[in-house]
């Protein structure tokens, strides 16, 4: 294979399955395996959630924004993927239907306003490709793999986890305040083997790794080993890449999550469910087109894809998966018991090279874990673990002898949105203790660390530790966001 990559770029944003982004496409192009003609999996009218004898069948177009957050924690993903009466006590999961997204929809939200019973089947519909130009050209001029699963069935943070490293540690679920105290500590989250930033930086201790971000909160600094000084605002990036020389191997991007405090993340980038998806195909434009206007175009490989589905529907039943085998059940933070052995549901990957042929469609299996797999292959690096090590690789879809002369310049506009997201203010008296919010929490105590006299950590763990509420959080947030956006503004003054 003559394709020298040196240049591997990550896209991770948020809560989308792949049926409800690409299901109904209609793209079709050439099998990655056989060579043989192939169309996307997507879903057909044959596929149904009933709910109350109500049948809610897969359709398009999706209408957004829809009016709550669907529920992604693991007990919400059980009843999602194993109907409603699913029980799980760890070990081996249960049968999986895809049944029980409506049902699980309903229950949880049915008394927020905007959800009435009609809008439950909302929950089963997707984009068509003229609602998502960004993405549907993409994934045309390059390949798309359909058969992408996140890594567990649960929720963001883990996923992210297992994206960076092929283990979350044994977390299978949204650690609270109390427990990012207990694991994390200023340190930043362990993992048993490190991450894959660890093992490049081991490597490569020149230019290993760089980290942009649309906010000064990304969750990826939340790692042992990762510090502000390690986080770079995204509106450096287009000036940093089409620069003369870019020497980073691994270069991973976080989106704006916006209003993660309300947990609702409108105002940013992510694509997150509650937000609309405008910001994020901008993102996704200007990500791709900086890169493949750049001097380092030839020697690029980027992955796009989403940390979990967010609730949404997918019909393809999720398979089993690897171990990592650096957990045990019931140990740590492992509250569910659950072993690591059954993948969550399908999202949406595009991976994106001058090497790959346009058209592209790859059925073959992965999960996050294929992210530190390719970097791994690209680079020459050791396994982390056994996911990552049984795990399939995207480097493989590199299959040219000589770099694309066709591969667009451009990208299409992305459309906007016709109904802005609804803003949603929680009681300020809430827990802490809500989806990603204890993670933001504590990149930011992480951030003022760093900015304090060692002497001075012990009171920042102990402040952090006494935030029990929504509103307490939103100050704390906001006061370091000033701190560190003072901070970066003198370093680059």
């Amino acid at each position: 294979m003559p394709a020298e990559i040196k240049n591997v770029f990550v896209l991770l944003l948020e809560n989308r399955s792949f049926d409800h982004m690409l299901g109904f496409s209609g793209i079709t192009g050439t099998d990655a395996e056989t060579g043989q003609p192939t169309a996307i999996a997507g879903p057909s009218g044959q596929y149904i959630n009933e709910h109350l004898d109500v049948s809610y069948p897969a359709r398009s177009p999706f209408q957004e924004p829809i009016p709550v957050d669907p529920a992604h924690e693991f007990p919400d993903v059980l009843e999602q993927l194993c109907g409603k009466q699913a029980v799980y006590n760890g070990g081996s999961y249960p049968s999986i239907s895809n049944s029980g997204f409506v049902s699980n929809y309903a229950r949880s939200h049915s008394q927020e306003e905007g959800n009435a019973p009609g809008n439950f089947g909302q929950i089963m519909t997707g984009f068509t490709a003229d609602q998502l130009p960004v993405l549907n050209a993409l994934a045309k001029a390059y390949a798309v793999c359909d058969g992408w699963h996140s890594s567990l069935p649960g929720p963001t943070f883990p996923n992210r986890l297992f994206a960076m490293a092929a283990s979350s540690g044994g977390l299978d679920h949204s650690p609270t305040n109390a427990e990012m105290i207990a694991q994390e500590t200023i340190d930043g989250f362990p993992l048993p083997k490190g991450s894959i930033f660890d093992a490049i930086g081991r490597s490569f201790p020149e230019h290993a790794w760089r980290i942009y971000s649309g906010g000064w909160f990304p969750l990826v600094a939340a790692l042992q080993g990762i510090t502000l000084s390690n986080v770079h605002s995204f509106a450096d990036f287009h000036g940093d890449v089409s620069g003369g020389s870019y020497p980073w191997r691994l270069t991973w991007i976080e989106p704006d999550y916006g209003d993660a405090v309300n947990g609702t993340f409108i105002g940013g980038n992510s694509q997150h469910p509650m937000d609309c998806v405008g910001r994020g195909e901008e993102l996704i434009k200007n990500v791709y087109e900086t890169i493949r206007n750049s001097p380092i175009w030839e020697s690029s490989l980027l992955i796009v894809t989403w940390d979990e589905h967010g609730g949404l529907y997918d019909h393809v039943r999720p398979g089993s998966a690897v171990a990592p085998g650096d957990s045990e059940p019931h140990q740590g933070y492992n509250q569910y018991g659950f072993p690591f052995t059954q993948l969550g549901v399908r999202v949406p990957a595009v991976i994106v090279s001058p090497w790959i042929e346009a058209g592209t469609i790859d059925h073959r299996p992965y999960d996050h874990s294929s992210i530190p797999k390719t970097i791994e292959n690209v680079f020459g690096l050791p396994f982390l673990t056994n996911r990552d090590e049984a795990a399939n690789s995207v480097f493989r879809l590199l299959t040219r002898l000589n770099v694309r002369t066709d591969a667009p310049p451009e990208l299409p506009d992305f459309v906007p949105p016709r109904v802005p997201p609804k803003e949603i203010i929680r009681p300020e008296g809430e827990s802490v203790n809500s989806g990603n919010l204890p993670v933001f929490l504590h990149v930011a105590m992480r951030h003022e660390a760093a900015l304090s006299a060692p002497k001075k950590r012990p009171a920042v763990l102990q402040r952090v530790q006494a935030i029990q509420t929504r509103g307490q959080a939103r100050q704390y947030l906001r006061e370091i966001n000033d701190r560190v956006t003072e901070e970066k503004a003198g370093l680059k003054g």
